[in-house]
């Protein structure tokens, strides 16, 4: 859903150019001067087309191509064309709903700019050209006035379309943000119940390893003694042997069958190759989010390359939901040390739901991290909003997790929550 939405939005801006130059070539079919023209048109309906994908080479088109309309180095309006100065709004609108702060206030010096340009290209006359504004529509109000008048005109239509890009731009973020707790929150309670059928799997295996592991161990260390003791009866002693070599082997096979089962149930279809797509999901809805990694990648197992991926997507998840579409979140992947170090840093204070309880979120992401053979801590940071995730996860070949997470120190502030 998600991505399907993702997709429309970034379809929208050039479908939005290719309609407005089929509609302008259409108006003028058959007039004269439609060759002429054609070249300043298409200029304008490319800078539409790139609105969303570069947002900045758009709002340089949409001033450049009526500069060189006032200075007559392109063709200026005529009383038929004049209506294309509409795609100064619709560039403005649609940089307004981006996701870049700096660009959607900077596209408001640059409507101004780009409307006193457009205004004197139709109103200011020379003396090679007289057809302009006063003519088209019988004004008798002298040319100063008319550039005033037009270049407000088209700066509050531009204005307008901006605020009500600025507004779209928000709904659907906010919208997005929404649907992308409402996705996480079903996905945790997936979670949730696959951990505690997780767990359930793992204490009836703890029951069978205890129960048949100390009655083979009996009859492991009786068929031994038994065959000390019948020394000279050579079938008895033979299958004596044969009776605790067995029962070694199923001791040995019920102890892999218990390894097995605790370790069920891991998602290893996602992994570290899609971490980098949570922080740019979490940055498409206007978060501030960075992903980081340091030293040379190495190799995980399966099992704790998917739980890095869930303990990131779950850390993720909380920031959106606990401190705001607003806030900054920090990833951070460190392979220098003896395994994998995962550091998750957020800061904000605009949370989109309330608290109603301690959650298992953490609990979650510290069973995923325990089952992998390593260990997370959460907790708050040195700054009173920041929080910070901090975990370990072996890498392929080792097995010791050490005391602390072998991460970037300036990734990962000191904490003071136990694992």
């Amino acid at each position: 859903m998600t991505s399907t939405l993702r997709r429309f939005r970034h379809l929208l801006a050039p479908a939005t150019g290719a309609v407005y130059l089929v509609l302008w070539i259409i108006a003028e079919a058959g007039r004269s001067g439609l060759a002429d023209h054609v070249i300043v048109v298409s200029a304008l309906a490319i800078a539409i087309g790139l609105a969303n994908w570069m947002p900045a080479t758009s709002l340089g088109l949409v001033v450049v191509v009526p500069l060189l309309q006032a200075l007559r180095l392109l063709h200026r309006p005529t009383d038929t064309t004049w209506p294309e100065y509409l795609a100064i709004a619709i560039v403005v609108g649609i940089v307004g709903a981006g996701r870049s702060d700096l660009l959607r206030w900077l596209a408001v010096p640059v409507l101004a700019v780009a409307s006193a340009a457009a205004a004197w290209a139709m109103v200011v006359p020379t003396v090679a050209d007289q057809d302009v504004w006063g003519q088209w529509v019988g004004s008798s109000g002298g040319t100063r006035n008319d550039l005033v008048v037009i270049t407000l005109a088209i700066a509050g239509a531009s204005g307008i379309g901006w605020a009500v890009g600025v507004a779209i731009g928000a709904t659907w973020r906010i919208g997005l943000a929404r649907l992308r707790v409402v996705e996480a929150e079903h996905e945790t309670e997936a979670t949730t119940v696959e951990l505690q059928a997780e767990q359930e799997r793992a204490r009836i295996a703890r029951d069978v390893h205890d129960s048949l592991a100390h009655s083979l161990a009996v009859v492991v260390s009786q068929a031994q003694g038994a065959a000390a003791i019948a020394v000279r009866d050579e079938h008895a002693v033979r299958a004596l042997t044969d009776i605790a070599e067995v029962s070694r082997a199923a001791l040995g096979d019920v102890r892999a069958l218990v390894e097995r089962i605790q370790g069920a149930g891991v998602d290893t279809r996602l992994g570290l190759d899609a971490v980098p797509m949570l922080v740019d999901d979490m940055r498409e809805l206007g978060m501030h989010a960075e992903f980081e990694q340091h030293g040379e990648p190495g190799h995980c197992a399966p099992g704790a390359a998917g739980a890095v991926h869930r303990i990131v997507q779950e850390s993720l998840t909380n920031v959106l939901k606990h401190q705001g579409r607003t806030a900054s979140a920090r990833v951070v992947l460190d392979w220098r040390g003896p395994g994998l170090g995962l550091v998750v840093t957020s800061t904000g204070a605009q949370p989109l739901v309330e608290l109603d309880g301690p959650g298992s979120g953490v609990a979650g992401m510290q069973e995923r991290a325990r089952l992998a053979g390593g260990w997370l801590r959460a907790g708050a940071g040195d700054a009173a909003p920041e929080w910070v995730v901090t975990a370990w996860l072996p890498t392929t070949g080792r097995t010791d997790a050490p005391d602390d997470a072998p991460v970037d120190a300036d990734a990962a502030p000191a904490l003071e929550v136990a694992p």
